[in-house]
Formats: structure tokens, sequence, C-alpha cells
């Protein structure tokens, strides 16, 4: 898959430009596109929140064999707890990963650069080398937030694996609209006024854009895990590559 925009400017265009309807039709699209080209090798990336909900529905149109994969983490909502359950329940081709990691319970507040790379980035990592991925789609949208503004629909930061974010020029009314016009239910969280939903800790509710009530209060402050930002792909050891060269 090939980039279809370049610049920051020609997204945003995009925001205003198109319909909702011509989004659903475009999402649809790329979707299809990434699922012809890599078949098994794309999966779904399922943060439970109101975003990834539209995403799984519109990857579900596409074909039902499309499989999914959701992180948890020890600090995530009783409620996103109970949501992930029955989503899993009812979409069994969703796998879960969490860390096995058993480091300090309050990592999230003396360093939570190092828990989220611990509890988010590296499960993601298992879960893509898992799946064997070579396209992992997202929810991620252009309109959340200050950090989310440079970013495309189609991305190749990593070797060999393509992030497709379907929905990146949907906004949060229309994300909500084509929820309700889908009956797709969402986290319970949102009925108490949340509008991004991450761990417990480190979700607050809150004015502003709707990544401001994350890591409230930190250096991290309505910014990102790192799963958009840091690299996903696993490279083989320098000292096993150098192996298999001697057996050669």
């Amino acid at each position: 898959m090939n980039e279809i925009t370049t610049t920051s400017e020609e997204v945003f265009r995009l925001v205003s430009g198109l319909t909702l309807n011509q989004k659903i039709d475009r999402s649809l699209d790329l979707i299809d596109e990434a699922y012809t080209e890599y078949g098994d090798n794309l999966v779904v990336a399922n943060s439970l929140g109101k975003d990834s909900c539209v995403v799984w529905d519109l990857a579900k149109q596409v074909s039902p064999n499309i499989k999914g994969f959701i992180v948890t983490t020890p600090f995530k909502p009783k409620e996103t707890k109970q949501y992930m359950r029955g989503f899993v329940e009812r979409y069994p081709e969703s796998k879960v990963f969490k860390s096995a990691n058993k480091t300090e319970t309050n990592l999230y507040e003396t360093d939570p650069d190092k828990c989220c790379e611990i509890f988010k980035v590296e499960p993601t990592r298992e879960a893509l080398e898992y799946f064997d991925a070579k396209c992992w789609v997202t929810g991620l949208r252009c309109t959340e937030g200050r950090t989310r503004t440079d970013y495309r629909e189609i991305e190749s930061r990593d070797k060999g694996l393509i992030k497709l974010n379907p929905i990146l020029i949907w906004e949060e009314r229309e994300v909500w609209q084509y929820l309700a016009m889908n009956n797709v239910k969402v986290n319970e969280l949102y009925r108490e006024g949340y509008r991004s939903l991450g761990c417990a800790p480190c979700t607050a509710i809150s004015t502003g854009d709707e990544r401001s009530g994350r890591w409230v209060g930190s250096s991290k402050c309505g910014g990102e895990c790192g799963i958009h930002t840091r690299p996903l792909k696993r490279q083989i050891k320098k000292r096993e590559a150098i192996l298999d060269e001697a057996i050669k």
C-alpha cells in the first residue's frame, strides 16, 4: 500500500471536505484494499475505546475473518475489564495480551513513560509478532489532540510493517454518529463524561481536546503511550544473525 496523502494540510482538508458517508466509504475501501493485500497478516488493534469500536465494526463488514488483539494492563478500570470480557466472548477471534512484568505498582507515578513501555508498547510488539502482522489497523484520528496531527492514513514507520489508520480524518461527532446509526455497544465509562479512555490512574474527565484528560499532572499530559510513536517490529538480534551466517 502507498500513502495517499502526503501532508498534514491535505489530511485536514479531508476532515472538513468529506461527508460522513464519504468517509465511511473511504475507510471501508482502505481496509478492503489492505485485507486484499495482506490477508491473515492483517490484524486490528483494539483499545476498547469508541474509535476502536468503529474500526472493528468496519473491518467486520470487509471480512468476518479479520482478527484483532487487545492490550490490557493491571490498571484498567473495572468498567473496561467488564466491557473487554463481553467483547471477547462475542468475538473470540480477538486475543488479549498483557505484560507478565511484576514491576512496582505505582510506576505510573514515578515513571509513566516506562510504565507505558512495559504494559502497553511491549505487549503490542508481542501481539504483532504473534499474528505475524504485515499490516495493523488502528483507530487513531488526527482531530483527537495536539500529538495526533502528523499522522497519515497509511504509514510505514517500521520496515515490513504497515500501519493503517482508516478513520484518521473522522471527527469525534462522526464517530458517535456512526456508533448510534449502527447500534454499536461502547464502554459504560463514556456515560460518565470521559472522551478518551486509558488506565484508571492516568485518565480523567477534563475540558480541552479529547486527550487532555490523559496523564494529567505529568509531562505526558495529553500525550501518547508510545504504540504510535515507537518502533514496534521486533528486530533480529545481531548475535543470532551472526550465528546464522556462521552456520551457512
